[in-house]
């Protein structure tokens, strides 16, 4: 991962945050994965039908660059949705995909912008998670999930599956745990203050943010997130 750390040291990792999800309700049963890509750019990731609150370091997918499973157990259904992003994002070295409720339920209203799922309510929903996309329901597995996540272009770090749950890349496995973490609770605020006209940030205080911590997000946050 660019980072020195030893391959042993991430598989052990992958099972911390992962128990720690688990542990606190935020992906229910066998649901959710989570993958690393590694220097040699091959994948570390989580077996199919594996809960995250009870993976073995020993058993995680280990992947070539090509895909191909070199050891351990067979690999999520959902390599296309990281393979995708991955590919679309450079800086990304790790994606956390749950079943985390109140993001899946934002994914099933009918008013969110596919463009920016949720406002700007807090400044670290935009410093760790940025803006969020909603890609439309497919099986989970489906191939064509990531033709749809090319079409964002690399533009978002957090992605929300309609029906289905986020998916969110990051610079190294905390980031991308962290930014997932972040956004869903901004999703519980969101329903929270449904239909109660809260005060969103100014597009002044999003431009502020975006100047100070050099954050990127795509145009359209600044001109249009403030009017949800």
């Amino acid at each position: 991962m660019g980072s020195g750390k030893s391959e042993s040291s991430l598989r052990e990792a992958i099972c911390r945050f992962g128990r720690s999800l688990f542990e606190r309700g935020l992906t229910p049963g066998s649901s959710g994965n989570i993958s690393l890509r590694l220097d040699d750019g091959g994948w570390l990731v989580t077996p199919t039908n594996a809960s995250l609150g009870f993976l073995d370091p020993a058993r995680i997918s280990r992947l070539d660059r090509d895909g191909q499973l070199l050891s351990g157990d067979k690999p999520t259904k959902e390599i296309p949705l990281h393979g995708a992003l991955y590919d679309s994002r450079a800086s990304a070295r790790a994606i956390v995909h749950l079943h985390s409720t109140h993001a899946v339920a934002v994914s099933m209203l009918p008013e969110i912008d596919p463009r920016a799922v949720l406002p700007p309510l807090t400044p670290y929903s935009l410093m760790r998670a940025g803006a969020v996309a909603l890609v439309p329901y497919y099986r989970p597995g489906d191939p064509a999930v990531a033709d749809a996540i090319r079409g964002l272009a690399g533009q978002y770090s957090s992605v929300l599956l309609a029906n289905h749950g986020p998916v969110v890349a990051g610079e190294d496995l905390e980031a991308a745990v962290f930014a997932t973490e972040e956004l869903e609770e901004t999703a519980k605020l969101y329903l929270l203050l449904r239909n109660l006209n809260p005060r969103h940030l100014t597009p002044a205080q999003v431009q502020d943010l975006v100047s100070h911590f050099g954050l990127t997000l795509p145009e359209h946050t600044h001109e249009h997130g403030h009017e949800h």
